[in-house]
């Protein structure tokens, strides 16, 4: 059954998924040990509070009931798919007034999407916007290698697996729709502005999601008493934190300079980003201490369960990289590079624990390049903050970032379809 922690002073009863291991992990010899010592250490928690434990636990429940209401009742009901995302494009591109006889659902999804909530700063969201652009191609590596951490999680792997946009000879392109993703909606002022390539995504990201979700909560292989709702808002928080102050420290390993300003920025960045997504959770973590907290609290649960699942979505996201057949000497040349470099860099952001069980390519001798690279970026880090270079800087990472990820789409567009059926 699933797991119920009732608090007495409201008589509320709390859900959490029994392979959410939270609870039980916490008063585990080994994790006592580690918050004594970052107790003794730092002079804070190792982990949230009970009352915002309680918070994610059963936001692992949480969906996005607006954009829901509008999907069912459009993309799942009479209009069906193509009609929906004609509607949707064009409510996107024209206002939600240019849509004839719109649905209420729809006219309350752009209602939420239009509203900005009155925590956001406009100029902590275009720094964090900024920091992505200055990132480059960085921010493509490491975003998709330490996500690979939490494939170990059945909770996170079914649906990536179900979907199969991650999964076998899918995952380059996939990836390469999120790498769309992080472009479009970190170009300026792109998530204030309307009808943006960033809101645009964004909102086809949100749908795209909750048909993803309705699909695989109705799937036989998908159990909500060990691990909630498909696409949660637990876990769709947990991607905030992995755009901005997981990345922003782990690239400190790299040279690149992210402050605790920057980060926080980040993280404003993140969740505004996220509110367009639909991510509204009950509590939202605002410090680097508390996503670190959130971190510790996601690590302990973990029930390593995804099994076939997540090793195949693992192994399948070095390998996406690798030379193809059909390409072009100068494109089997970058995919080799490519290939090893982000074996490398698998190397250094996956924990050896995590890395063992799978067939994964050899990071060295290719972590010698990252080595080798660290005194120039470490310089490059320091003169961008020169008067003149800080702009020049971040055109340059931002042309970069384009030219690659147009050299891997080879022509292709990205779709972020919500149409696309389960392939089991």
């Amino acid at each position: 059954m699933t797991a119920e922690i009732s608090d007495v002073s409201s008589s509320r009863e709390w859900r959490a998924p029994t392979h959410f291991r939270y609870w039980e992990a916490r008063n585990e010899p080994a994790w006592l040990k580690r918050e004594k010592l970052v107790k003794k250490l730092f002079k804070h928690d190792l982990f949230p509070t009970d009352e915002h434990a309680r918070f994610l636990l059963d936001d692992l429940y949480g969906g996005d009931p607006v954009a829901e209401r509008f999907v069912a009742e459009v993309f799942f009901g009479p209009a069906g798919h193509q009609k929906g995302r004609q509607m949707l494009t064009q409510a996107l591109a024209e206002g939600i007034e240019s849509v004839p006889d719109a649905p209420q659902s729809m006219i309350d999804l752009f209602a939420d999407f239009n509203t900005v909530p009155d925590w956001v700063d406009r100029e902590q969201v275009e720094l964090g916007a900024e920091i992505w652009r200055r990132w480059g191609t960085m921010l493509f590596n490491v975003a998709g290698v330490i996500t690979l951490e939490i494939y170990t999680e059945a909770g996170v792997a079914t649906p990536l697996s179900l979907a199969g946009g991650y999964a076998g000879d899918n995952a380059l392109r996939r990836f390469l729709e999120s790498c769309k993703f992080w472009i479009d909606t970190s170009e300026a002022e792109a998530l204030f502005t309307p009808g943006s390539a960033g809101r645009t995504t964004a909102m086809l990201v949100r749908v795209m999601h909750v048909a993803v979700r309705k699909r695989v909560a109705d799937h036989p292989e998908w159990d909500d008493e060990l691990w909630g709702l498909p696409i949660s808002q637990t876990y769709m928080m947990l991607t905030q934190i992995g755009g901005s102050i997981a990345p922003a420290m782990a690239l400190w390993v790299l040279g690149y300079q992210t402050t605790p300003k920057e980060m926080r920025a980040l993280l404003h960045f993140n969740q505004y980003q996220g509110h367009l997504l639909g991510v509204q959770p009950q509590w939202r973590p605002t410090t680097v201490r508390d996503c670190l907290q959130v971190l510790a609290m996601s690590t302990a649960a973990r029930s390593y369960d995804s099994g076939e699942h997540g090793k195949e979505l693992i192994e399948s996201f070095p390998a996406a990289f690798a030379p193809r057949p059909g390409q072009s000497r100068l494109q089997r040349l970058r995919s080799a590079y490519n290939f090893r470099i982000i074996a490398a860099y698998c190397g250094v952001w996956m924990a050896p624990a995590t890395r063992k069980p799978y067939d994964l390519p050899r990071a060295f001798p290719w972590t010698l390049i990252l080595i080798a690279r660290w005194p120039l970026i470490t310089v490059t880090e320091l003169l961008r903050r020169l008067p003149g270079l800080r702009g020049l800087h971040n055109k340059l990472m931002v042309k970069h970032r384009l030219g690659w990820y147009e050299a891997q789409m080879e022509g292709r567009e990205a779709a972020f379809d919500a149409s696309s059926a389960l392939r089991r």
